[in-house]
């Protein structure tokens, strides 16, 4: 891929698909957006493929289509990013603006990590193992971003959320993405 492939429109990555979602607000002002929150999300749970995470990003989720989807009816949720098990990579909202992906959430004593984070979610789950193509997009899009952001550290919303939250979980190879990040300011928060 080449460096203009990369490159970044106001918040858009080039080299990822774009599909709007209404989710998502401005950043205070005067905030530096410095951290990346990884996260998991399959729907239904442990099913992977199809285009369910882009509709509940998109606030086009049928809550009648599978049991599961009705615990999510009226939820208006986004992230920044979500890469597939394929390595494919959609962004849902500008990275100028503030997505809900991390809902009540601390880092380092600053509370609501949304105002200060990208987040990027895995198609996965929590507990399960992700793949090969996975870790090389996240770890290409990190790189990308810390050239746009003085990104300082990428965590899992477990750590922003514990006991709230288990994502990515214990499958998540934490050193794997730090070795493919070596060369990265990036700091890798394992999974404690």
């Amino acid at each position: 891929m080449s460096e203009h492939d990369r490159s970044w429109t106001e918040g858009w990555y080039a080299a990822a698909r774009h599909i709007d979602s209404p989710n998502h607000g401005p950043r205070p002002e005067g905030v530096s957006v410095d951290l990346v929150v990884i996260h998991a999300i399959s729907l239904p749970p442990g099913i992977y493929g199809g285009d369910a995470i882009e509709k509940l990003f998109t606030n086009q989720l049928d809550g009648d289509a599978h049991p599961y989807f009705d615990t999510l009816r009226g939820l208006e949720v986004s992230a920044h990013f979500l890469i597939q098990r394929d390595g494919r990579c959609t962004q849902f909202v500008s990275t100028e603006r503030r997505a809900w992906h991390a809902g009540r959430s601390c880092w380092q004593d600053r509370p609501n990590c949304n105002d200060y984070s990208i987040g990027i979610e895995l198609e996965g789950l929590d507990g399960d193992t992700f793949e090969p193509a996975q870790y090389t997009q996240l770890a290409t899009l990190i790189r990308d971003l810390s050239t746009q952001y003085p990104i300082t550290a990428a965590v899992g919303h477990e750590h922003i959320a514990p006991g709230r939250k288990p994502d990515p979980g214990p499958g998540f190879d934490w050193a794997r993405l730090s070795n493919l990040l070596l060369e990265s300011p990036v700091k890798i928060v394992p999974r404690s």
